[in-house]
């Protein structure tokens, strides 16, 4: 029987040898209170490199293939869904291209959303985005017979899951809707009307907008109004300055229930309204309309000026896109390093593992161990390794200090220098 002194000095012991196992680790790497579990570390790693980048394809987010890595992985995966937002339903929305303009305030030969900016023609960047969104379903493009073949160029290059259709113009903007709306599918559950000459539009946009349009029944993409707008009377004498808070500019798409904008087609007709934009056919209705925050830089090409603004807008996003495609690559690595760090440090620490036995043999002074595996026999000598604790095998702080200090510098480029 030890003697309580005895005792004492073993529990100290072993005490002092689980501080050396766990030690904490530089500022830099991970926070104390992280080291209780391989999972914590990771998940907090993967939200800060989540944090950095807004575009981080999910593939990159898969760990590398190793069965000992389930709990990293089930880590991982709880942390990138843990806030997933909600979404709708695949291949639930038709798109009404409107494409049937004169453009007269362009001046040019041809309607505007014919002209080419940057090389294509602007209506066709709508029907590329719009294609390629899993919520759509259909497009029924609204133009003159003469321009299809523009539109059909595009086809062999965008997804065979989409459906295109073909309505014919209206005299005015609202009997073009009308008209479109004659083609969607019965199915449909949202419609979403958008101008051809709004080449700019994002998806993350549209997809917010399909969002609002889902929950509320109709919304519209807008953004605040910058300028103080001012009412006048007909001799152009100010009758009132608007509150510039309480306004906003709409831009589309317009995304509406169908059945809401069927019904509120015939209440345009029953009372010969006229509308300038389709959610105001729900206004007429009583019915409320979100107002979804869009960008400014989703102009409408309406004249000359327009085209060199929207040339350096198409520009900058492209640039946008090569660095986030950059950044997403760079983030996977760092991501499935971090998964292969913890790995290591779990099968060190695993008292049953192979490396785990050959760590506590190093400590002890042992010889070696002999490896178990079926395809070799072999006696390895003991491996001194100047940095390694006496007490036990690295920590896992020591195994992501070098991955999270390289994270820093990718984080912060400006301090690396």
């Amino acid at each position: 029987m030890l003697s309580s002194t005895a005792s004492s000095s073993a529990l100290t012991r072993g005490q002092g040898a689980q501080k050396a196992c766990i030690r904490p680790a530089p500022r830099h790497a991970i926070s104390r209170s992280a080291q209780s579990s391989p999972c914590q570390p990771i998940s907090s790693l993967k939200s800060f490199i989540i944090k950095r980048s807004s575009a981080m394809p999910t593939a990159l987010l898969a760990p590398a293939h190793s069965t000992s890595t389930t709990t990293s992985r089930r880590c991982i995966t709880t942390a990138a869904t843990a806030d997933a937002a909600p979404s709708l339903p695949d291949a639930c929305v038709s798109v009404v291209l409107l494409a049937g303009g004169v453009g007269k305030r362009m001046g040019a030969s041809i309607p505007k959303q014919y002209l080419e900016l940057k090389g294509q023609p602007i209506a066709t960047y709508s029907l590329d985005m719009f294609a390629k969104m899993r919520e759509v379903a259909e497009i029924v493009i609204v133009c003159d017979p003469s321009w299809k073949d523009v539109f059909e160029k595009r086809f062999p290059n965008l997804p065979k899951s989409v459906q295109f259709k073909w309505a014919l113009p209206g005299a005015e903007r609202q009997d073009s809707v009308f008209n479109g709306l004659q083609e969607i599918s019965p199915t449909s559950e949202l419609v979403a009307i958008h101008d051809s000459a709004r080449p700019l539009t994002t998806p993350a946009d549209a997809a917010k907008c399909f969002m609002d349009g889902w929950t509320v029944g109709a919304a519209v993409l807008g953004v605040p109004v910058k300028p103080t707008i001012k009412e006048v009377d007909a001799d152009l004498n100010v009758t009132k300055t608007l509150v510039r808070s309480k306004l906003y500019e709409v831009q589309t798409p317009q995304v509406i229930r169908p059945n809401l904008l069927r019904e509120g087609f015939e209440l345009v007709k029953r009372e010969n309204l006229e509308v300038t934009d389709d959610v105001s056919i729900i206004e007429a209705l009583g019915k409320p309309v979100k107002i979804t925050i869009g960008s400014y830089t989703n102009i409408k090409i309406t004249t000359p000026e327009d085209m060199s603004v929207g040339v350096g807008f198409l520009e900058e996003a492209e640039a946008k896109a090569k660095a986030a495609e950059a950044k997403a690559a760079v983030n996977g690595l760092l991501i499935r390093a971090v998964t292969t760090a913890a790995a290591g440090y779990q099968r060190s620490a695993d008292p049953t593992s192979e490396q785990g036995q050959g760590a506590r043999n190093r400590q002890a002074g042992r010889p070696g161990v002999v490896s178990t595996r079926a395809t070799r026999v072999s006696v390895r000598p003991p491996v001194r390794v100047p940095s390694r604790p006496a007490s036990g095998p690295l920590s896992l702080a020591a195994h992501l200090a070098p991955i999270t200090a390289a994270i820093v510098i990718l984080a912060n480029p400006a301090k690396a220098r």
